[in-house]
């Protein structure tokens, strides 16, 4: 694609440009891993792209589910052409014209695709055959998507209004992190992967890689780093940031990366020219660029610099090179603040008041930041810096910032920040008095004369002496393991039951990491730690729940067989997690299939399982696409399996008018764990089911009228009109001494 867009650029003229791609397996990923949306993502910035498809590998019956998901996402035409079938013991290949056509057939009827014809085994034969049966159809309409970022490593990654914070690791980088710099330095790479992978795992979306070092050479190993980080897929899954204040190094890293990457960083420094032809080199390489606001006057340091130089740039990017405005990400420059300096007190102010102009007025552009520049002044004193830094993301998370470069260890959850102190970084970073930087560093030295340790040791005492109930929350709320077997055992004795301590303390601690989350106080690496706690915990009550089974001799009972699956596209499963320990802890068989599970392989296992229900979770609002895309093909394939929804993103209206109205058998959203046993019970008893589903078909029924209803537009006033029905407002004589007391 990078020699088909140098080529016209370089010689003027556009031909249409037709990419096919390869998936080698049922399990949806092409040779190098990727699956179908991720290879799109990859491959939409081709200049004159006529259409994308799909060919070979696979037959065409194998390659429906692969070839629906390509249609869904891509904004230009879809090809495909299968093999005849799948190839015999011989290499040879069976399927006949027929049936052939027939599978073919369908793809056109469903609306599918735009060309249509055959891969290794077939002939002119199936061509004729294909032809004369798809004649009828009409061609693929073009869907119309909504503008988003849209990045991709193995996986896609999208970035929509209602995405939380995106977390940008920041230790695969030499400059901000003194180990992984040492480990690249010794040429210790296999564990400078393992910085990478601990990253992905504590729930960085995307991870920054830097190798600006004075005694490195640079692209040599950005170069060798992301080519070893390719054969890693529990790495390479996200989408990376190529990091660099050289340009050879950029594009050398570019030419590494088969997804859709972050340039980081280009500017107007070196003049319009320079920036024109690196921003037109990011888009030949399929990337989206951060933009720092710098030009050739210097770094912007004030409000109306950081807003003027950005507006300069979005419209170069725009105008002259054909950027897309959602993959443009402004960088308004994060400084130090309370260093003294008085003209250096309104810098965390000018920041959030960039950072919301720039979503006011540069309609789809991202705004990000190296956050722990902020606390510079406040190095080695880990709670002043760890208070700022969450606080500020909380002020700057409000107006608009949308990622950030983070060190997940230095952020606290905002509620929980002492309120002396959080007013204090508050006052610094808003800057609300004359004397705030003065306050805090008073109460930095403070912390320093008593020891930072021993000030981490008494809070951890005052806690410990909570309930065992607030005890089990603190610990999933701040992701401490360190108590959790001891607690959760003190908390088995007072219950009646093992399942009672999930199904109560524990679950209460999840519901309030997820208030959290959802409102913007708690980032995902931290949701990731109490994840972990969760999981500790029930892995401790397992054998106690076991025990009891076998106590009361319910092992061979079976109430029922559920399927439970993460849908494709997310990797969340505490939820999910949680709903298989309390049914199979009440007698159900429990098929967990795990995260990122297809349609195909739910429903194939289904069927093969001849399971009763089928449970469906998610964390992310992508999931709630791929859960309406799972109802759709229950119905295609004449299921009448109940179907339940569940997890953070889900909820009861969403459930009633985007999913029920897809499948004619029962859907029902479940809040959380402990209505999964009622819900499953009524849909599994004869005596029941038939009237417990046609309860909720009603419920939803009435809740997509209610909804259909708000959503009609209603006639309002004009402006005159409005005007002439203002409001009076009349101050009785107490209220105007009173105003005038103030």
């Amino acid at each position: 694609i990078y020699a088909v867009s140098e080529y016209f650029h370089n010689n003027g003229k556009q031909l249409p440009v037709m990419i096919s791609g390869t998936i080698v397996d049922m399990s949806g990923r092409t040779l190098s891993g990727q699956t179908t949306e991720a290879f799109w993502n990859s491959v939409v910035h081709c200049p004159n792209l006529l259409s994308v498809g799909l060919n070979c590998s696979l037959g065409a019956e194998q390659m429906r589910p692969f070839v629906e998901e390509l249609s869904r996402v891509a904004t230009c035409l879809v090809s495909v052409y299968p093999n005849a079938g799948l190839p015999n013991e011989m290499g040879g290949y069976d399927q006949s014209p027929e049936i052939m056509s027939s599978i073919i057939s369908e793809f056109a009827e469903a609306g599918f695709v735009n060309f249509v014809g055959g891969c290794c085994g077939s002939t002119p034969e199936h061509i004729a055959a294909i032809a004369e049966k798809v004649k009828k159809f009409k061609p693929r309409e073009i869907p119309e998507r909504d503008p988003l970022m849209r990045l991709s490593g193995l996986e896609p990654f999208e970035i929509r209004p209602e995405t939380n914070f995106v977390n940008i690791g920041e230790r695969t980088n030499v400059t901000g992190s003194a180990k992984f710099a040492k480990l690249i330095k010794e040429n210790n790479y296999e564990e400078a992967l393992t910085v990478a992978r601990q990253q992905v795992e504590s729930g960085a979306q995307i991870i920054d890689v830097n190798m600006d070092e004075g005694m490195l050479d640079s692209e040599a190993a950005m170069v060798k780093f992301l080519n070893l980080i390719a054969s890693e897929p529990d790495i390479a899954k996200v989408p990376i940031m190529i990091d660099s204040s050289k340009w050879s190094v950029i594009e050398a890293g570019l030419q590494c990366v088969q997804g859709k990457s972050i340039v980081n960083s280009i500017s107007l420094k070196e003049g319009e020219d320079k920036f024109l032809e690196q921003a037109r080199k990011v888009l030949e390489y399929g990337a989206a660029a951060i933009v720092m606001a710098f030009d050739e006057q210097g770094q912007a340091d004030t409000f109306e610099r950081k807003t003027k130089i950005c507006e300069r740039a979005y419209h170069i990017l725009i105008d002259n090179v054909g950027f897309a405005p959602q993959d443009i990400i402004f960088d308004p420059n994060i400084f130090a603040i309370a260093t003294g300096l008085e003209e250096h007190n309104n810098y965390g102010v000018d920041f959030i008041n960039a950072t919301r102009w720039i979503k006011q007025n540069l309609p789809g552009a991202k705004v990000s930041g190296g956050v722990s520049n902020l606390s510079f002044s406040f190095r080695g004193n880990e709670p002043v810096r760890r208070a700022m830094h969450s606080a500020f993301l909380y002020h700057a998370i409000q107006v608009g910032m949308d990622m950030g470069i983070v060190n997940a260890g230095q952020i606290d959850i905002y509620d929980e920040i002492p309120k002396d102190l959080l007013e204090l970084v508050e006052d610094v970073i808003l800057n609300r008095r004359q004397d705030s930087t003065e306050r805090l560093v008073e109460y930095a030295e403070h912390l320093k004369a008593k020891g930072k340790t021993a000030v981490t040791a008494k809070e951890a005492e005052a806690w410990r002496n909570d309930s065992v109930q607030e005890r089990l929350k603190h610990s999933l709320v701040k992701g401490i393991t360190e108590f959790i077997d001891i607690d959760t055992e003190e908390a088995r004795l007072l219950y009646d039951r093992p399942l009672h301590v999930i199904e109560g303390p524990l679950m209460d601690g999840m519901s309030v990491v997820g208030d959290l989350f959802g409102a913007g106080k708690m980032f995902l690496p931290q949701v990731v730690k109490s994840a972990r706690v969760m999981k500790k915990a029930v892995a401790y009550l397992m054998p106690f729940m076991e025990a009891e089974k076998a106590l009361i001799g319910d092992e061979s009972k079976n109430n029922g067989t559920v399927l439970l699956a993460t849908v494709k596209g997310d990797v969340h499963d505490i939820g999910k997690n949680i709903v298989g320990v309390v049914l199979g802890c009440n007698n159900y068989r429990v098929i967990d299939m795990g995260v990122m599970v297809s349609a195909e392989r739910i429903l194939q296992t289904a069927i093969a399982e001849n399971v009763d229900i089928i449970g469906l979770s998610g964390l992310i609002t992508p999931s709630l696409d791929e859960m309406v895309h799972v109802a759709k093909e229950m119905e295609r394939l004449k299921f009448i399996k109940p179907l339940l929804i569940g997890g953070a993103t889900t909820s009861r209206v969403h459930t009633a008018v985007k999913i029920a109205p897809q499948y004619t058998g029962t859907v029902i959203h479940v809040l959380d764990a402990s209505r999964a046993v009622p819900v499953a019970g009524s849909l599994i008893s004869p005596e029941t089911k038939d009237s417990f589903g046609e309860q909720f078909k009603k419920e939803y029924d009435k809740v997509r009228m209610d909804y259909a209803n708000r959503s009609v537009e209603k006639n309002l006033l004009t402006i005159d009109a409005a005007r002439r029905n203002k409001l009076e407002l009349f101050l009785t004589q107490k209220t105007q001494e009173f105003a005038k007391g103030t």
